[in-house]
This record gives structure tokens, C-alpha cells and sequence, in this order.
């Protein structure tokens, strides 16, 4: 029963994704990269196609430029909103869902809307325009990433106050990096691309440092990338995608050299830029009962090594080593397994250790590597 009710809301799941509008992010380092500039571009080139596309709520920032793109586009009014005495303008979502277009552009996702708004977020307003069938493309800066925000403000040393959901990000189904050299950056800043003449050297003594610049762009490019990774599994059929490499080192209690395991794994992990774990598989002989203190203390350390290095610790209770050596590699898309070299030699060991020569037997029926340490 539980597992046909669990089928049904993952149908159910599908069924709202494909009514749901295409959401595409362009993400930046920083204000005046080029994001809003570029989605205008893509306005155009749309419109071109024959597409009903519609500027939702553009912020030109008053540069130039960027506003020049506006000429020719289909803007849908904003809606005012009378707050503190003060006319304010907002995005009026239901003309948006009203309006039904096959696209809407819609800058600065982060936003907080005046008080008195449907919602209390820009964010929020898109989801529901996503909702309503209708695709969108936005726009944010790497700063407004919630998860984002103490590295942000370890750069920097700003607190940035407007933050979207991760989650939001997770919805997308497209996401882009508008990225430039620090120089470059730095060079449009001064040309009065970005800010007014009288922010410029404020700005430059601040948050345009070349090296919270290189900082920033770094944060952008692993989060853009680490965004393509999750779109791409869950897109791309697994037979025809691109390998992703993630490494287990396996280590047991008694084991001498796990250490330099754990520590070549973690190097061969940082070369390819890949997840990796270690696999303890406790036997019913290696009950804490059995197992003596200072192997106990071994193993604790070893843990300890695993995650100062960056890796994840995974302890699993089984009789049979090489089943729940393959059956966690399998659970956690493992493409190589890397174990200790025994003291016995590598021939003798195949031929004499059921362990290896059963984990050996099960690989050949798998798509992973297994690579022996010395």
C-alpha cells in the first residue's frame, strides 16, 4: 500500500512538472556583469523567432546600454502600490497570468516587494507565474544564495540581507553563469557601467576588490556547475551520460594501512574534482564487544582523517564484505573502489582471499573500477 501511494505522488510530481513553465536562472558574481543585458538580448532574439515574450519587470539601473534594449519589447505596466505616502512600482503578477505569455523576463529574483504585495518575495511571485504554465527567465547574483550567505559575508564582509531559497535554484530547469575577468569587471565599474560616478570609488574600496571579485566568481562558477551536475542526472538517461567520477575507500578495523587509503583517495577525489567516501563494513566478529580498544581508537581516527580530508564516513552492518561493498557502491553511483595492497602478493590474495576474489567476481559485472593502493 505504501509503495503504490508513494508511486502515484511521484506520477502525480510529473504530471505538475510538465504543466509547469520553463524556468531559466542567469546567475552573476556581482551587480554589473552583464545579466539583465543578456536576458533583454534573449527577449529580442525570441521575438524575433516569432515568440510571445514580455519584459515582467526590468531594472536597468539606469545604464545606458541596458536600456537602450528595451526599444521594440512588449512591457507589461507595473503594478503601483502606494506605500508611505509614496507611489512604488511592483511586478503585477496577475497581469502577467492574465496576459498568459509564452515568456516573461523577469530581473532581480532576490527582491523584497513593498509592503502590501501578494507575496512577500519576487521569488515567490515567479513561482506562482511558474505555476500558472507560463516559462520564465530571471536573474540573480551569487550573494542572494541563501546557503551562500556566510561565505558571502566572509568575502566581503557584508551581510546581504535579500536571499533566495536554495530550493529555488533546485527548480530550475536551466541555469547560466554571465561571467568576466576581475579586470574586466573592474574596468566597467570605472567607466560608469555599473554605478553612478559619485559610487565608483566607494565601490572600488569595497565590494569590487579584485580579490572578493575572484572569490565571488569562483562561488558562481561551483554553484553554476554543481547546478548542471543535478540537471543532468536528472535529465540525461544514465546510459548515454557523461561519468562522474566518485571514489569509496574501503577500510576495515584491522587494518594497518588505512590511513594512507583514506589519504590517497582523498587525492585521487581532489584531482578529478569528485565526491568521496569511506566504506566500514562491520561484521557480526566486529561487534564493539569484540573488537579491541585500540582497534577501536584506529578506527575512530581513521573516521575522524576521512572527514577532515572531505570525505563522507559510511558504516554499514553486514556478513558478507564484498555484497555490501558493491551494494553501497551501487546505492551511491560509485565508479571506483579503492582498497588497501595486502601484504600477501597480489596473485596469491586473488587466488586465496574470498573477499577480494568475490568483490573481483561481482565488478566484472558492474560498470566500476577498483583500484588497489599501495
Amino acid at each position: 500500500m505504501e509503495e503504490t501511494r508513494k508511486s502515484a505522488e511521484e506520477f502525480l510530481n510529473l504530471i505538475k512538472k510538465s504543466r509547469r513553465g520553463k524556468f531559466k536562472i542567469y546567475i552573476g558574481m556581482s551587480a554589473g556583469v552583464g545579466k539583465t543585458f543578456r536576458m533583454l538580448q534573449e527577449a529580442h532574439t525570441l521575438l524575433k523567432n516569432g515568440i510571445d515574450v514580455k519584459i515582467g519587470y526590468i531594472e536597468t539601473h539606469n545604464r545606458a546600454e541596458t536600456h537602450a534594449l528595451l526599444d521594440g519589447l512588449p512591457i507589461i505596466p507595473r503594478k503601483k502600490i502606494f506605500y508611505k505616502g509614496k507611489e512604488l512600482e511592483e511586478l503585477d503578477i496577475q497581469a502577467v497570468i492574465s496576459l498568459r505569455p509564452e515568456v516573461v523576463i523577469i530581473d532581480e529574483l532576490a527582491h523584497s516587494n513593498i509592503q502590501g504585495s501578494k507575496n512577500e518575495k519576487r521569488w515567490q511571485d515567479v513561482l506562482e507565474i511558474l505555476e500558472a504554465g507560463i516559462n520564465v527567465i530571471s536573474a540573480v547574483n551569487i550573494q542572494h544564495i541563501e546557503s551562500l550567505n556566510n561565505d558571502v559575508k566572509t568575502i566581503t564582509g557584508v551581510e546581504v540581507t535579500e536571499r533566495i531559497p536554495d530550493k529555488v535554484l533546485d527548480l530550475a530547469d536551466e541555469v547560466v553563469n554571465i561571467d568576466l575577468t576581475s579586470d574586466e569587471l573592474i574596468e566597467r565599474l570605472k567607466e560608469g557601467k555599473i554605478y553612478q560616478p559619485d559610487k565608483i570609488q566607494i565601490a572600488l574600496k569595497n565590494f569590487f576588490k579584485p580579490e572578493h571579485i575572484l572569490q565571488l566568481r569562483q562561488l558562481a562558477l561551483k554553484e553554476v556547475a554543481s547546478q548542471v551536475e543535478r540537471i543532468v542526472d536528472v535529465e540525461v538517461p544514465k546510459n548515454i551520460a557523461l561519468r562522474h567520477e566518485r571514489f569509496m575507500a574501503c577500510i576495515g578495523s584491522n587494518e594497518t594501512t588505512a590511513k594512507n587509503v583514506i589519504r590517497k583517495t582523498a587525492r585521487l577525489a581532489s584531482y578529478y574534482n569528485a565526491k568521496w567516501f569511506v566504506l566500514y563494513v562491520q561484521t557480526p566478529n566486529e561487534t564493539v564487544e569484540n573488537i579491541p580498544l585500540d582497534k577501536q581508537r584506529h578506527l575512530i581516527n581513521n573516521f575522524k582523517l576521512a572527514t577532515e580530508l572531505g570525505g563522507q564516513v559510511i558504516q554499514v552492518q553486514a556478513k558478507n564484505i564484498s555484497s555490501a561493498i558493491i551494494e553501497q557502491a551501487n546505492k551511491i553511483d560509485i565508479t571506483t573502489i579503492c582498497v588497501g595492497k595486502p601484504k600477501l602478493s597480489l596473485l596469491r590474495v586473488i587466488l586465496a582471499t574470498s573477499i577480494l576474489r568475490e568483490l573481483l567476481k561481482q565488478l566484472t559485472q558492474s560498470n566500476i573500477d577498483i583500484v588497489v593502493l599501495s
